[in-house]
């Protein structure tokens, strides 16, 4: 009798064990399956910026309708700006109300503009470059400027950007009229005392655009773009989808986020300071100011 006591016993000892681990393993399996359905049901991981919460700073009447955006090697105590209708460069602390500027160019239709290697940089919409030392901005026009043309096919350009760390930079075509209907392209040259070298062509399809934009009717249309300098991705702004796309190193379409409210008149700038804060400028409307908004990397 004393024998079957203690088998009874063990035996529903080992029971005890079985539930327990099988608890904890069903556990475990449950967290994970949560996990998982989180992230497929967001379809992207958390944004590192606030786009609800910028720090805005309005820019002065001559920067009404400001464009393309960057600053010196990430050092945000001088932005350097363009707007869309005159050649001018201009230089300002963000909190300033007057711009010093500098003519390189007559008028046209400037769409975005990029520094590397000291040099700047800026695009027009018909892909044409003006290049130009930035030492040469002090007077009141533009020293050493150099036009350089049929660089690119023929299109719509509204993005550029500079990898200085890779010594190239980057034209990204806005719209194809005849052609490529189903992709935009990123035209990457290597950049050398004012040489421009070709180099890659990137494509970004329209259909991977869609698909992590949640909306098939997209109509993608870039207007500006910048690369983190801490991840190494590729933020790419489109004014008239109101949409940031983010892809990987060689623009392969990673996720996309709406920019939404009312802090988005008409974004046509972006780029980033050397803490990684994330910048976007708008074109002024009827009731605002052109301006540049700030949203700082989440701690």
């Amino acid at each position: 009798m004393k024998k079957n006591k203690n088998g009874i016993a063990i035996a529903l000892a080992l029971s005890a064990v079985v539930f327990v681990a099988a608890s904890c393993v069903n556990e475990k399996h449950d967290e994970q399956a949560s996990s998982e359905n989180t992230v497929s049901a967001s379809g992207k991981t958390a944004f590192p910026y606030d786009l609800e919460n910028p720090v805005k700073y309005n820019m002065p009447q001559n920067l009404f309708e400001i464009s393309g955006i960057v600053f010196h090697k990430g050092n945000v105590k001088e932005v350097f700006a363009i707007q869309d209708e005159d050649g001018d460069l201009f230089h300002l602390g963000l909190s300033d109300k007057e711009s010093k500027f500098t003519k390189f160019g007559g008028k046209g239709d400037y769409e975005d503009v990029t520094i590397i290697n000291d040099y700047v940089i800026v695009l027009k919409s018909n892909g044409e470059l003006h290049t130009f030392p930035l030492s040469g901005i002090n007077g009141p026009e533009a020293k050493g400027v150099v036009k350089t043309k049929d660089l690119v096919p023929k299109a719509e350009y509204e993005g550029l950007a500079a990898d200085e760390q890779a010594g190239k930079i980057f034209v990204l075509t806005k719209e194809v009229k005849k052609g490529k209907a189903n992709q935009t392209d990123v035209f990457s040259f290597r950049f050398d005392a004012g040489k421009f070298t070709p180099d890659k062509t990137y494509s970004l399809p329209f259909k991977e655009i869609a698909e992590v934009a949640g909306d098939s009717k997209v109509k993608f249309r870039p207007s500006a773009l910048a690369k983190n300098p801490s991840t190494g991705e590729w933020y790419i702004l489109s004014s008239i989808n109101k949409l940031l796309l983010v892809t990987d190193a060689d623009f392969k379409v990673r996720t996309a986020y709406p920019l939404k409210g009312s802090f988005f008149n008409q974004p046509e700038g972006i780029a980033f300071d050397k803490e990684n804060n994330l910048y976007i400028s708008n074109e002024g409307g009827t009731l605002s100011a052109g301006n540049i908004l700030l949203f700082k990397l989440k701690k």
